[in-house]
């Protein structure tokens, strides 16, 4: 595999067996041999977001080194999520066995109907950026030129709660 880009995803499931759940598609991410996990936060149970009436998730962000471009790596995680069990399609902000976004991706900035980098709404959720701050806390917005640790400190603690499994 030749390394050519770095790029943070989040990870994410609140059905089943939460955390066996994330280990899984963390272990199909890294058996394709074309992505390398270089960085794991720690394990989190995170309040729901924006659809509030659901059972708690459980969320990382890991660091990737990968040869695939944005959309190949896109293609990658939708892959994993489906052989997890999550449909095609499902309720937005909803339940969800695995979910797998990618958050940054080297400095890249784009807006394409398939896929907007930096992640739209990473910025406002601390379940992304507490995790993120574990690996990278000088992560930086390409959009908004500041780092996760500055993005994490700025948020309001309006009913995001993130808490360090153990």
């Amino acid at each position: 595999m030749t390394i050519r880009h770095s790029a943070f995803i989040s990870v994410g499931s609140n059905l089943g067996d939460k955390l066996e759940q994330c280990r899984r598609g963390l272990g199909a991410l890294a058996a394709g041999g074309d992505i390398r996990i270089t960085g794991k936060s720690r394990m989190y149970r995170t309040e729901p977001v924006d659809v509030t009436d659901q059972d708690w998730f459980v969320n990382c962000v890991i660091r990737i080194e990968t040869g695939l471009g944005p959309f190949e790596l896109l293609a990658r995680l939708q892959s994993v999520q489906h052989q997890a069990g999550r449909p095609a399609e499902s309720v937005r902000f909803g339940p969800r066995v695995l979910d797998l976004d990618i958050l940054l991706y080297d400095g890249l900035i784009m807006d394409d109907p398939r896929l907007i980098l930096p992640h739209p709404r990473m910025h406002r959720r601390r379940f992304v950026l507490k995790p993120l701050c574990d690996i990278d806390p000088d992560a930086l917005h390409p959009v908004l030129g500041q780092t996760a640790a500055t993005l994490l400190a700025d948020l309001d603690e309006d009913g995001q709660q993130v808490l360090e499994l153990r």
